[in-house]
């Protein structure tokens, strides 16, 4: 049976119906669902129950799993499950708990960042708690055309500046081995990425991890990342996930950012998160002619 894909009213994501991921998903069922991906950004799967392996295996249909530098992180007994929670254990954190609370693409510090992440609610707040979803695809349309010309072909850095949110107030962040902080390089990226799927150009560059605009002073390249992300954040391409115990959320990396918002310290929220491997972001426009998917969305708005 073909799955009922509902978007949602605003300018990404979509609700996919009649489809219990932990079953073994047919081909042509499949590709309905990859091209919904692809179409809204961002997927929202209710009422799954999956076990870790049921989760990853479903994960594993859209690529290639890849683990996380937080090692200490990851699910007992699995190598891609990242947990993310405020549980603890004899006073110790069982995941990641402040994870995500501000404007990001995941790991784009690394050359090869990840195509897209599927995020499980196992526990959720009875307030707060919900994931904010920015469509970059929409951010880029909007720029002006002169400043769509001053970024053309420009590269951007991304770093993963961990110890400066292990030193957060309030953070209870482990800290990274020795050999957890030599992969820590950072990665150069273009700040106009071109999707690979769908050909479509989105902003790439993120106030969590891009620090610096490649070749400009210092103070200009702060400017210039100010005022993108503005339209990058802006309200009018912002969606919002307001989570659901036991929803299984996938979004895509290469045209979305993401920011979790805050909750009440009394509750629990407790995740698990799949990270699904990428490529490298192209240095130069795809060749190939937009898909309209994202197209006919953007049009109708």
């Amino acid at each position: 049976m073909s799955p009922a894909i509902r978007p949602f009213p605003a300018v990404a994501g979509a609700e996919v119906l009649g489809v219990d991921v932990g079953r073994d998903v047919g081909a042509a069922e499949f590709a309905e669902i990859h091209q919904a991906f692809l179409a809204h950004g961002f997927l929202v799967f209710r009422d799954q129950h999956l076990t870790p392996e049921e989760h990853s295996a479903f994960s594993g249909r859209f690529g290639k799993l890849k683990g996380h530098i937080l090692q200490q992180y990851l699910l007992p007994g699995s190598d891609f499950i990242l947990v993310l929670s405020n549980k603890k254990v004899d006073g110790r954190p069982v995941g990641l708990e402040d994870a995500g609370r501000y404007w990001h693409s995941d790991v784009s510090y690394e050359d090869i960042p990840p195509l897209g992440s599927m995020l499980y609610a196992l526990e959720i707040p009875p307030e707060g708690g919900d994931t904010l979803f920015a469509n970059q695809y929409a951010a880029y349309a909007a720029l002006p055309a002169d400043l769509k010309q001053r970024i053309s072909g420009l590269k951007a850095r991304h770093v993963f500046n961990y110890g400066k949110l292990a030193a957060t107030a309030g953070s209870v962040r482990q800290k990274l081995t020795p050999d957890q902080e030599k992969e820590l390089t950072g990665a150069v990226h273009p700040v106009v990425r071109t999707h690979p799927e769908t050909g479509r150009p989105a902003l790439y560059v993120n106030p969590g991890f891009t620090v610096a605009i490649e070749g400009l002073p210092a103070g200009e390249s702060r400017a210039l990342l100010s005022e993108l992300w503005g339209y990058a954040t802006s309200p009018t391409v912002v969606a919002r996930q307001v989570w659901q115990r036991h929803d299984l959320v996938l979004w895509d990396n290469r045209c979305l950012m993401h920011h979790a918002t805050t909750y009440p310290s009394q509750y629990i929220r407790h995740m698990h998160r799949t990270t699904i491997a990428g490529d490298a972001p192209p240095s130069r426009p795809s060749p190939h002619q937009p898909w309209a998917g994202w197209c006919n969305r953007a049009s109708a708005r």
